[in-house]
């Protein structure tokens, strides 16, 4: 039997030069139920037809989208939308926050970093802390890192035993279900850079004074584990995106790209939702004149 792979596989015999911006990204990058990833088929620099010339236009129609379509969101008040970002050490959470979350109004736009739990986090269940931050009618939460970290770090660093983690991808399934069933769209964005773009992004950081201060010395010791965080990436993108939450591999080399695709995937799930401003709560003379 073949083995089933993601729609994101690059083919060797479709040059990156050659291939035409034909489909919606979302198209070409979602992994769909029941594929299995492998990261090694997915080439980071793969711009889909798109230029760099032609992506500013693009980007800046997305997010002219992005921000009237947040204001239809929050005026309707009835759907909510949950956006996760995860990706490899210098991939672009923050640049990909900074870029395209921009056109975002804060007011309904909440940003929820899960760094590591605090003692009262330790004390409930791992999903207690996320359960609590996700969005509520009308908003649009952006999880920069989220309850995957316990699929992940803990898994890679061995902070629970095998037993455990294993458990976590049916009931993070399980809790996604819920929030889908209650009215939550959720669109996860895992951004994919390769070892030598994550080897120069961390030099220029290291060159740039404004910059160090992003850099750690532990991000040295991540990196020597960058096959085992790629194994446990490959299961969470192959177990854990079901029709209701999928997964899209953005590829992240490019950095035009990634905001790129972020924004449109993002602007074209809005636009299928279709968000309408609605009728005034009480009824308003036409001909009314404030004085």
């Amino acid at each position: 039997m073949a083995r089933a792979t993601s729609s994101v596989r690059h083919h060797d015999d479709m040059p990156r030069t050659r291939r035409k911006a034909t489909r919606r990204l979302g198209d070409e990058l979602r992994v769909k139920p029941g594929t299995r990833v492998r990261l090694a088929d997915v080439d980071p620099a793969e711009t889909y037809g798109r230029t760099q010339e032609t992506a500013d236009d693009e980007l800046a129609a997305d997010l002219a989208r992005l921000t009237d379509f947040q204001e239809r969101l929050w005026a309707e008040h009835r759907h909510k939308v949950l956006v996760v970002l995860q990706g490899i050490d210098a991939a672009g959470k923050g640049g990909t926050l900074e870029h395209v979350m921009g056109a975002f109004n804060p007011l309904g736009c909440p940003v929820h970093a899960f760094k590591v739990p605090t003692e009262q986090e330790l004390a409930h269940d791992y999903l207690w802390r996320v359960h609590a931050r996700t969005p509520g009618t009308g908003e649009i939460a952006i999880f920069d890192r989220s309850h995957y970290e316990d699929v992940l770090v803990v898994r890679v660093l061995g902070l629970v035993p095998e037993e455990r983690w294993r458990k976590r991808y049916d009931q993070i399934n399980a809790f996604e279900q819920l929030l889908a069933v209650e009215g939550t769209t959720i669109l996860k964005f895992f951004l994919y850079i390769d070892r030598d773009e994550q080897r120069e992004r961390f030099q220029a950081r290291l060159a740039d004074p404004d910059k160090r201060w992003k850099f750690r010395m532990g991000d040295l010791d991540t990196r020597k584990q960058w096959d085992d965080y790629i194994a446990a990436y490959e299961d969470v993108l192959s177990r854990c995106s079901p029709e209701q939450a999928p997964w899209f591999v953005i590829p992240a080399n490019k950095k035009w790209f990634r905001n790129l695709a972020v924004a449109q995937i993002l602007a074209d799930k809005l636009t299928d939702l279709d968000p309408r401003y609605p009728p005034p709560d009480e009824e308003i003379p036409p001909d009314l004149v404030v004085d």
